[in-house]
């Protein structure tokens, strides 16, 4: 079966314009005007197969969002080859349109002050939905994302989570079999985020769709990814799995200890055994180097008063954060 989606070597540089601060440097830039490229995406390459979900992750800036734009066909790249759903992009015309959905966090095709049935109503006409088909598609993703209650209700009465909810009906009710995801649970409550994130793996489940996600929320990641895209600075850092990742670049281990007796265990006492990132009787945390943690955690249990004790690796967070500040590629053994 060929890849969903294909990146080849795909770069985008922007031209900015230079201009200097104050009246002159206004004068300038109007009379002579200079210019500075902007490397967004740096020769790029990687391919996602049918039915996958995989995050793409990079700090602000890093050209996540750049990516996914030349993958929907809104921006065209500066060098490189795209193929998405068997279609170039930017010359796949109507049907390519009918294959993807682009959702993006921080805008929004609902109609302010009309209900989303309305938003609805005007996608179905847009892409040539059947009647029949419509009212299917819709009542399954009404009972998915749990939409009963809102459809009639203006849009600016519906809290953010609601609004959501809402776009990811009305960019799915065309059934495209890839989607582009930015952002998606951006602003919302924790309810609301887990709401988003078992909806997309319950619609995977059911229509086999392929699912590019950006997210600054590890938990979505966590939840929804077992393969990660990393950029920063529009280069691809990492393309592989979390677990791999996180053992490549987590050389700690976290061993989490639930103290019992009294509260004569002191700081001190366990830094011996590894470096203590919090303590708090009866709860301590400790790091340790990876290949010492089941040594150390025997350790513990024959010379302090352990009632519970887990190892974990460090924060998903902590690691993303290593990824992006020291690169991958130097932790790789």
């Amino acid at each position: 079966m060929p890849p969903a989606i294909t990146a080849e070597q795909l770069s985008k540089t922007f031209r900015v314009k230079v201009r200097d601060p104050g009246l002159r440097g206004a004068l300038e830039a109007l009379l002579r005007p200079r210019y500075r490229d902007v490397h967004a995406v740096r020769e790029v390459t990687f391919r996602i197969d049918p039915g996958e979900i995989v995050a793409f992750l990079g700090p602000n800036g890093a050209g996540k969002t750049t990516t996914l734009k030349m993958l929907a066909g809104l921006l065209y790249p500066t060098s490189g080859r795209v193929e998405v759903a068997g279609f170039v992009p930017w010359g796949g015309g109507p049907e390519f349109k009918r294959r993807i959905a682009l959702v993006l966090g921080n805008r929004q095709q609902l109609v302010w002050d009309l209900p989303p049935e309305e938003t609805f109503l005007l996608n179905r006409a847009i892409y040539e939905i059947a009647p029949a088909a419509y009212r299917e598609r819709l009542a399954e993703l009404v009972t998915l994302l749990e939409l009963g209650d809102v459809l009639d209700k203006p849009v600016r009465q519906l809290s953010l989570g609601e609004r959501m909810k809402c776009e990811l009906a009305a960019a799915l009710l065309h059934h495209p079999p890839i989607l582009f995801l930015d952002e998606p649970t951006l602003g919302l409550d924790v309810t609301a985020q887990e709401a988003i994130r078992r909806f997309l793996t319950e619609y995977r489940d059911r229509h086999g769709a392929t699912v590019l996600l950006t997210s600054h929320y590890m938990q979505d990641v966590t939840a929804l990814a077992r393969r990660v895209l990393i950029i920063n600075r529009g280069r691809l850092l990492y393309d592989g799995a979390l677990d791999a990742l996180v053992a490549r670049i987590a050389r700690t281990k976290r061993l989490e200890l639930v103290l019992g007796g009294d509260d004569g265990v002191t700081a001190e006492a366990l830094a011996a055994f590894g470096e203590v990132k919090s303590f708090r009787f009866p709860n301590a945390v400790l790091e340790v180097p990876r290949e010492e943690a089941a040594a150390t955690s025997a350790r513990l249990l024959a010379a302090l008063p352990v009632a519970d004790l887990s190892i974990e690796d460090p924060p998903i967070e902590d690691v993303i954060r290593q990824a992006f500040t020291r690169g991958v590629q130097e932790d790789d053994s």
